[in-house]
């Protein structure tokens, strides 16, 4: 029985649900788990990779279903909600399901946008715990990364203070130059904190640290959690995470993390992150939560580790990618699935009549703002007007060789000519198409998208690369500017043409990931075009070079690595109940 999603809030619906949630021995006897295959945290437990994965390794694979979704307005369009609905649904229809989805990051959950753990009765549970902490990865990520920071300033302050003669003789080590100008590696923190954007560290005397500016960003922007999302092993991450270029020498060269000998601590602290958590929807079906990497700079995709497990557990695996079809899919389709080796069923593109409005030159959408009176009654011109987007997505799915199902996320404003509207346009583009009430109505609201999503399952696809390892940076660049946001081409600042020839002609690169950079908010480079800009150009501004996770990361136009916390916060309506401990007001 579905819970009254209008009249409670998320945090109680995830209370009342959590009453029945199932143990750990229901667990084990329910997805066939060995005893030691479950390690315990709490209310949660963590699987454990290794074992599970070496002895299902002869066990044929589930269905592969992503999810994905149109170009969003600033409030987002529920890809985690229909993941979850996607899962509840076919959990209806009697099936073996189950998932894979990001973990939030604090800033977030205490910000505007909320948890990510879906919403109403597509809700993920414990809720509490996933929206705080959940079991420790996060943390694990930042005493790992700073660590790593820790290491290079205390070097740089020991370098200045000491001779050669003086460094080798109390600290047996060599002396690193590292340029103070070009230190690449920051600090992080999870929240929201842009005071923290850009500052000075080291002020004081000489045993205060070495004075130079320095930088903060958002713990799931860092590279540790990237490398997080697409290792294979632990022995995979131990490598990577000696591979980090934390800055520069002062003839150019890197400064690695195992240059400062911290790679095997920074392995340490993350040791148990490999270790995929377990959790619920509110009707019990299994998901996985792993990895929360940025989509706009990083990958965006829950781990491998988590879809190899889930692929082996279930017969149909729900895995979500982040932002829209043009980032998160373009990334889970070209560097995801070529990392792992696996090969997607079905894509699911997350759609609502609320962005297709937008799209079509609705009013602005500003978070925390009521939406204007055209969002929430039948507009049927305005609707029209921004199908385009949500076609250009299918063009774009459907170049992968992926089967596509549009699922209308449904609004109760949403009307029936509305609906029928999209349902046409998507399946003129020779997409299957469904509507789904997952919110207000769980997995009964989610039946028509689950059948549509099973048969789809069924159907033989031609999964193929937008482009061959072997193809040049730039070249890559032009492909998805052209093939996947719609761009008449790229055009270069002097000195990200610099650097991408540079990167080019050094074959220690060529196997390197081009991991995109620019805004979700549109197809294009600028978040103020929206539907399907026409007669643009993308301008790339510079390459960032993540050596750890082996991505190259072309920048269209300011992308931050520390979001800033609103004027109306979340937080301020996050308490305890003092009586029973119980965390109120999460959503």
């Amino acid at each position: 029985m579905a819970y009254d999603a209008v009249k409670m809030k998320d945090w109680q619906i995830s209370e009342a649900a959590e009453k029945n949630m199932p143990t750990f021995e229901e667990w084990q006897e329910r997805l066939g788990l060995q005893k030691d295959e479950v390690i315990p945290y709490g209310r949660l437990c963590k699987l454990d990779f290794m074992k599970i994965i070496e002895r299902l390794k002869d066990k044929p694979d589930g269905k592969y279903i992503e999810v994905t979704a149109i170009t969003p307005t600033p409030l987002g369009e529920g890809k985690s909600t229909t993941s979850v609905g996607l899962m509840e649904g076919m959990g209806k229809l009697g099936l073996n399901v189950g998932g894979a989805l990001r973990q939030p990051s604090g800033g977030p959950t205490m910000n505007i946008k909320g948890t990510a753990a879906g919403g109403g009765n597509a809700l993920l549970i414990p809720m509490t715990e996933f929206s705080m902490g959940l079991t420790g990865d996060i943390n694990d990520i930042m005493n790992a990364h700073n660590l790593a920071m820790v290491a290079l300033t205390a070097r740089m302050q020991h370098e200045r203070n000491y001779t050669d003669e003086q460094l080798q003789r109390l600290t047996g080590m060599r002396r690193l130059n590292i340029d103070p100008t070009r230190v690449e590696f920051g600090w992080i923190i999870d929240f929201c904190a842009q005071a923290l954007r850009n500052i000075i560290i080291g002020i004081g005397g000489r045993y205060d640290g070495f004075t130079m500016q320095s930088k903060f960003g958002i713990a799931v922007s860092s590279e540790l959690m990237a490398i997080l999302s697409i290792v294979t092993d632990l022995a995979d991450l131990r490598k990577r995470l000696g591979e980090i270029t934390l800055a520069f020498d002062k003839t150019g060269n890197a400064v690695y993390t195992k240059d400062l000998e911290v790679d095997g601590a920074m392995t340490a602290w993350m040791r148990n992150t490999i270790n995929p958590t377990l959790m619920c929807t509110v009707e019990y079906q299994p998901c996985m939560v792993h990895a929360g990497p940025f989509a706009n700079i990083a990958v965006g995709q829950s781990s491998i580790i988590a879809d190899r497990i889930g692929l082996k557990m279930f017969d149909y695996h729900i895995t979500e990618s982040g932002f829209g079809a043009d980032i998160g899919f373009e990334k889970f389709w070209n560097v995801k699935c070529r990392y792992s080796g696996l090969k997607p069923h079905v894509s699911v593109l997350t759609t609502t009549i609320r962005a297709l409005k937008m799209h079509g030159g609705g009013p602005k959408v500003v978070a925390g703002l009521p939406l204007d009176e055209s969002y929430t009654k039948e507009n049927l011109e305005l609707l029209e007007k921004g199908i385009p987007n949500m076609v250009h997505h299918i063009n774009t799915i459907r170049k992968a060789g992926i089967n596509p199902v549009v699922c209308i996320n449904a609004f109760h404003t949403d009307t029936k000519d509305e609906i029928a509207m999209v349902r046409k346009y998507a399946e003129e583009a020779s997409a299957r198409c469904a509507v789904s009430t997952h919110w207000a109505d769980g997995g009964d609201g989610a039946i028509e998208f689950a059948e549509a999503v099973k048969e789809a399952c069924e159907e033989e696809n031609e999964f193929k690369f937008l482009y061959p390892l072997e193809m040049k940076l730039r070249d890559r660049v032009e492909i998805i500017a052209k093939e996947v946001y719609g761009a008449d081409g790229v055009t270069w600042t002097p000195e990200a043409e610099a650097k991408a020839k540079m990167l080019e002609s050094d074959p220690k690169y060529d196997d390197f990931a081009t991991m995109m950079v620019k805004t979700h908010l549109s197809l294009s480079h600028d978040p103020a075009l929206k539907g399907v800009p026409k007669g643009w150009t993308l301008p790339i501004r510079d390459v960032l070079i993540y050596s750890g996770a082996k991505f190259l990361c072309p920048c269209a136009g300011t992308i931050s690595l520390m979001p800033g916390t609103s004027s109306n916060p979340a937080f301020r309506r996050v308490d305890v109940d003092v009586k029973t401990g119980k965390v109120m007001g999460l959503f």
